[in-house]
């Protein structure tokens, strides 16, 4: 299935996840050469949750990430369209609503929540697997009380061009072929090296976060800028 296909059809992109999801977390492990895992704290510094406040990880797939903001006492929704990682990710954790996390099936595009929910919103890695990623964007500040914040971690683009098409020429060759030792779904992994080499920039993601209606958007590298965090804030 080529990504142009998937990009029709959400619940076959949905499916792709479903069918990746038991070996998901072990295998962004190893893609990323343990990365990952100072991404994740990095994007936990950065949402800063602390106790009383409700957090929403949209994309949560298993919910790796969203344990994490519970550890200063706040409490998370974990949201994905993948009904697959959810699972996976509740079972790993012993419940749907298990140690701070209570799992919800959504659509980034039209969230399951009410005005004005959460104190803070944040979305890593999925928000290029999205159709609209600005109608998303739009979305998230919908749900987000006025003076919450938003965290955006997602794959980006290295600022010396040279080296970042070296890069993307890694992701298009290796990532497929290295996904193939540990699942039967390398398509997936086509997929997902295709939507990085295709997304927007540093600059031109904090533009879209302006357009959705977020301030004071700022933005920093992580690994020499493989990966960026995005925050914004809801001023009105």
């Amino acid at each position: 299935m080529t990504r142009a296909e998937l990009d029709k059809s959400p619940a076959d992109v949905a499916a792709m996840f479903d069918s990746i999801a038991a070996r998901y977390d072990l295998l962004n492990d190893v893609l990323s050469l343990g990365e990952d895992r100072q991404w994740r704290r990095a994007v936990v510094r950065a949402v800063e949750a602390y106790s009383g406040e409700l957090v929403l990880d949209l994309a949560a797939g298993t919910g790796t990430s969203s344990l994490s903001f519970t550890e200063n006492g706040a409490k998370v929704v974990a949201c994905d369209f993948s009904q697959g990682m959810l699972r996976v990710g509740a079972e790993q954790r012993g419940g749907a609503s298990a140690q701070g996390v209570t799992c919800v099936v959504g659509d980034a595009l039209a969230l399951p929540f009410a005005d004005e929910t959460f104190d803070a919103v944040t979305i890593s890695f999925g928000l290029r697997n999205v159709q609209d990623p600005e109608q998303a964007l739009r979305e998230l500040r919908r749900v987000t009380k006025v003076g919450g914040r938003l965290v955006v971690c997602e794959f980006s683009h290295i600022p010396v061009r040279p080296v970042d098409r070296i890069y993307s020429g890694y992701l298009m060759a290796a990532l497929p072929r290295v996904a193939r030792l540990f699942t039967r779904n390398t398509g997936a992994y086509e997929y997902l090296s295709e939507s990085i080499a295709d997304w927007p920039d540093q600059p031109a993601l904090a533009a879209r976060l302006q357009r959705a209606g977020w301030s004071r958007v700022a933005w920093r590298n992580l690994t020499f800028g493989v990966v960026a965090l995005h925050r914004g804030y809801r001023e009105s």
